[in-house]
């Protein structure tokens, strides 16, 4: 890894992100959420851009006060997924800083997808990378997809010219071999702590509260996986009616939370094992803010144990929206 300085930006439609990376070491990481309103579900993609534009000067400022050195280049995440058509309006916030820092400072820019910089983020935890194909998980708020990876081969170089700025040049090329039908493990999260009064994002708060039970409630129908895919709405509506009935009784037991969690990391397990039968892998890695949940992770791992898969997670910190992984693949893709 290079000795050059390369400050990253994410500004997905939960968080506003900043990084640099130097040497391969994270020398910053400062990230923001963004804010929703009470009992709100999230954020419309113009408010959303808002707020970035109103968070990135003050994460710049305090980026300032913990580094006062030069950077050599701007990595920035450009729209959800390595393809065609992928396109969120909140990613123009980080593209517009991007390229005015590095206009200013005749320094490269370039722009990955918010999907590649979750993978580049977990795969740095690890002194060996995969080679070759590998298989992944993005499970966050706005995904739920199980991946096939196949590194590209690049070639290393000392400029990029604008026209690179839409991320054709990935590392990446990915292929999605399974995941949800409809809406995502997140948004089953999200759904249901609003539905309880907790601030959104919920998964953190539930995920301490799932782990604070003794015990599972047995109140609700498994979610089933076929050919290595879900769906998930019949669930998230079964979760709503039994918090509803429970709030008007005047009590949501914690177990009945920890069901929701052993409920979805049973079907995360029979849905990458299917995909691992379907595509001959047995080892997976884990990105996106749901795979950041403790319970998953304790309980995932295990499961995929006995039947043979390993599953493979960063901390906390690198799997829920951040700069890092996008520092890192400019870096590389820059200077190896």
């Amino acid at each position: 890894m290079s000795e050059h300085c390369v400050l990253g930006i994410d500004t997905s439609n939960y968080k506003t992100s900043v990084a640099l990376i130097r040497d391969g070491r994270v020398i910053a990481d400062l990230r923001k959420f963004l804010s929703v309103k009470e009992g709100q579900r999230g954020l419309r993609q113009s408010e959303a851009l808002f707020q970035h534009v109103q968070n990135l000067p003050e994460l710049f400022t305090r980026l300032r006060e913990e580094y006062s050195g030069t950077i050599d280049a701007v990595s920035f995440s450009t729209r959800p997924r390595p393809v065609d058509g992928s396109y969120m309006p909140c990613f123009t916030a980080g593209m517009s800083q991007a390229v005015s820092i590095g206009s200013s400072m005749d320094i490269p820019v370039i722009g990955f997808s918010h999907q590649e910089g979750h993978i580049e983020a977990v795969l740095s935890a690890f002194e060996q990378r995969p080679e070759g194909k590998f298989a992944a998980c993005h499970f966050s708020g706005g995904t739920c997809e199980v991946l096939q990876i196949t590194q590209k081969e690049h070639e290393t170089c000392t400029a990029v010219s604008f026209e690179r700025l839409s991320g054709e040049r990935a590392f990446y090329e990915i292929d999605i071999t399974g995941g949800t039908k409809d809406i995502s493990y997140g948004q089953v999260l999200d759904r249901a702590g609003v539905a309880m009064g907790l601030p959104f994002p919920c998964g953190q708060a539930l995920d301490e509260i799932a782990l604070s039970a003794d015990c599972c409630t047995k109140l609700l129908t498994p979610v089933k996986a076929d050919h290595a895919a879900v769906h998930l709405s019949g669930f998230d509506t079964q979760i709503r009616n039994r918090l509803k009935e429970m709030q008007e009784s005047g009590d949501i037991p914690s177990s009945f939370i920890s069901e929701v969690f052993e409920k979805i990391s049973d079907s995360m397990v029979a849905m990458i094992t299917q995909n691992a039968n379907l595509t001959g892998t047995d080892r997976i890695f884990m990105s996106g803010g749901v795979s950041s949940s403790r319970f998953i992770r304790t309980y995932i791992t295990e499961e995929l144990r006995r039947n043979g898969i390993s599953a493979y997670f960063a901390s906390a910190e690198l799997s829920s929206d951040n700069a890092v992984g996008t520092a890192l693949l400019g870096s590389r893709y820059l200077w190896g």
